[in-house]
């Protein structure tokens, strides 16, 4: 290798991708985040941080900054939990497996904008399943409890067959009180069935000789050995499932785009669907630079997080 350089022509062609694919694109955006540039403008003004100052300004930058973690905050632990839960559940079961397995996974090789519009009709208010389930429910006795209590903004004391429960259907995606948490919603389908795979593929790598060792040693109950074997053995793949659940939840733009487009009133206002209205719509590249340098700050301290200060501590010898 010292005498020869052949190394670097096998090298040159995935370093040169790497930086004209994913270095200098952030070094542009990092550029045009301190200017004024509009696409197709002939020149550009400096304007330094001014760009950065109107995130912290003004209110509809803040209520980005809020809906998107709070969809992290709720997407990610639930949609953990479930992959962890159906894994482990597939894992146990001893026919079928495969069938789950396939079912759970469909929404991730589906097309999500696909889905989006499926979701979009089955949420529709007039004629959507959704709420023609909750109306049957108006007329069934304690289903009217159950499902149109105040949770959904109905009156309990409604009678069962009453015009009022009917008519006061919630409009899951129209109402800034049901918009996100629908979103959000859609995301834990969408992301839960990926998580599942990974989670299977990391109890694969559990020793079974740890269960039988677990057991001579007094656990005898199914909890212990998942509280005191498989818990602790999958601390890689806990790592990775929500590194990467968190990266995947930053950037949700289709279900946004083809159902909400950022309302009711900003309450689905999510980072990346910033960055496209405003870099694309707007034509704001250096407002949309700035978003995207944000965006990438964050995932790069989800990143660093993993590599320095938690993939360390989960890895066994």
């Amino acid at each position: 290798m010292g005498r020869s350089y052949a190394h670097i022509w096998f090298v040159a062609p995935a370093v040169t991708l790497m930086v004209v694919i994913l270095i200098l694109p952030v070094f542009v955006a990092g550029t045009l985040s301190f200017t004024d540039y509009n696409l197709g403008s002939p020149s550009f003004e400096w304007v330094g941080w001014e760009n950065y100052q109107a995130l912290t300004k003004f209110s509809s930058y803040n209520k980005m900054f809020t809906v998107s973690l709070t969809y992290v905050l709720v997407v990610v632990p639930i949609s953990v939990g479930l992959g962890l839960g159906a894994a482990l559940l597939i894992s146990s079961v001893r026919f079928g497996g495969d069938l789950y397995k396939a079912v759970f996974f469909l929404p991730v090789m589906a097309t999500l904008l696909a889905m989006a519009i499926a979701w979009e009709f089955a949420l529709d208010p007039v004629v959507g399943l959704v709420n023609n389930f909750l109306r049957s429910g108006c007329s069934v006795g304690w289903w009217h409890s159950l499902l149109t209590g105040s949770w959904l903004g109905l009156n309990p004391a409604d009678s069962w067959y009453g015009s009022s429960c009917i008519e006061r259907m919630p409009n899951w995606l129209g109402d800034k009180k049901y918009a996100l948490s629908t979103i959000s919603f859609i995301g834990i389908w969408q992301a839960f069935g990926f998580n599942m795979v990974l989670y299977l593929a990391g109890l694969t790598g559990v020793p079974r000789d740890l269960y039988n060792a677990a057991e001579m040693d007094g656990a005898d109950s199914a909890w212990e050995r998942f509280r005191l074997v498989t818990w602790p053995m999958l601390g890689p793949t806990h790592v990775f499932v929500v590194t990467i659940t968190s990266i995947r939840s930053f950037q949700v733009f289709d279900t946004v785009e083809a159902l909400t487009r950022g309302g009711p009133s900003k309450s689905t206002y999510m980072m990346v669907y910033a960055m496209f209205e405003k870099g694309v719509k707007q034509n704001l590249i250096g407002m949309g630079s700035a978003i995207t340098i944000v965006f990438l700050a964050f995932v790069l301290m989800l990143t660093l997080t993993q590599v320095y200060f938690i993939n360390r501590r989960v890895h066994y010898s």
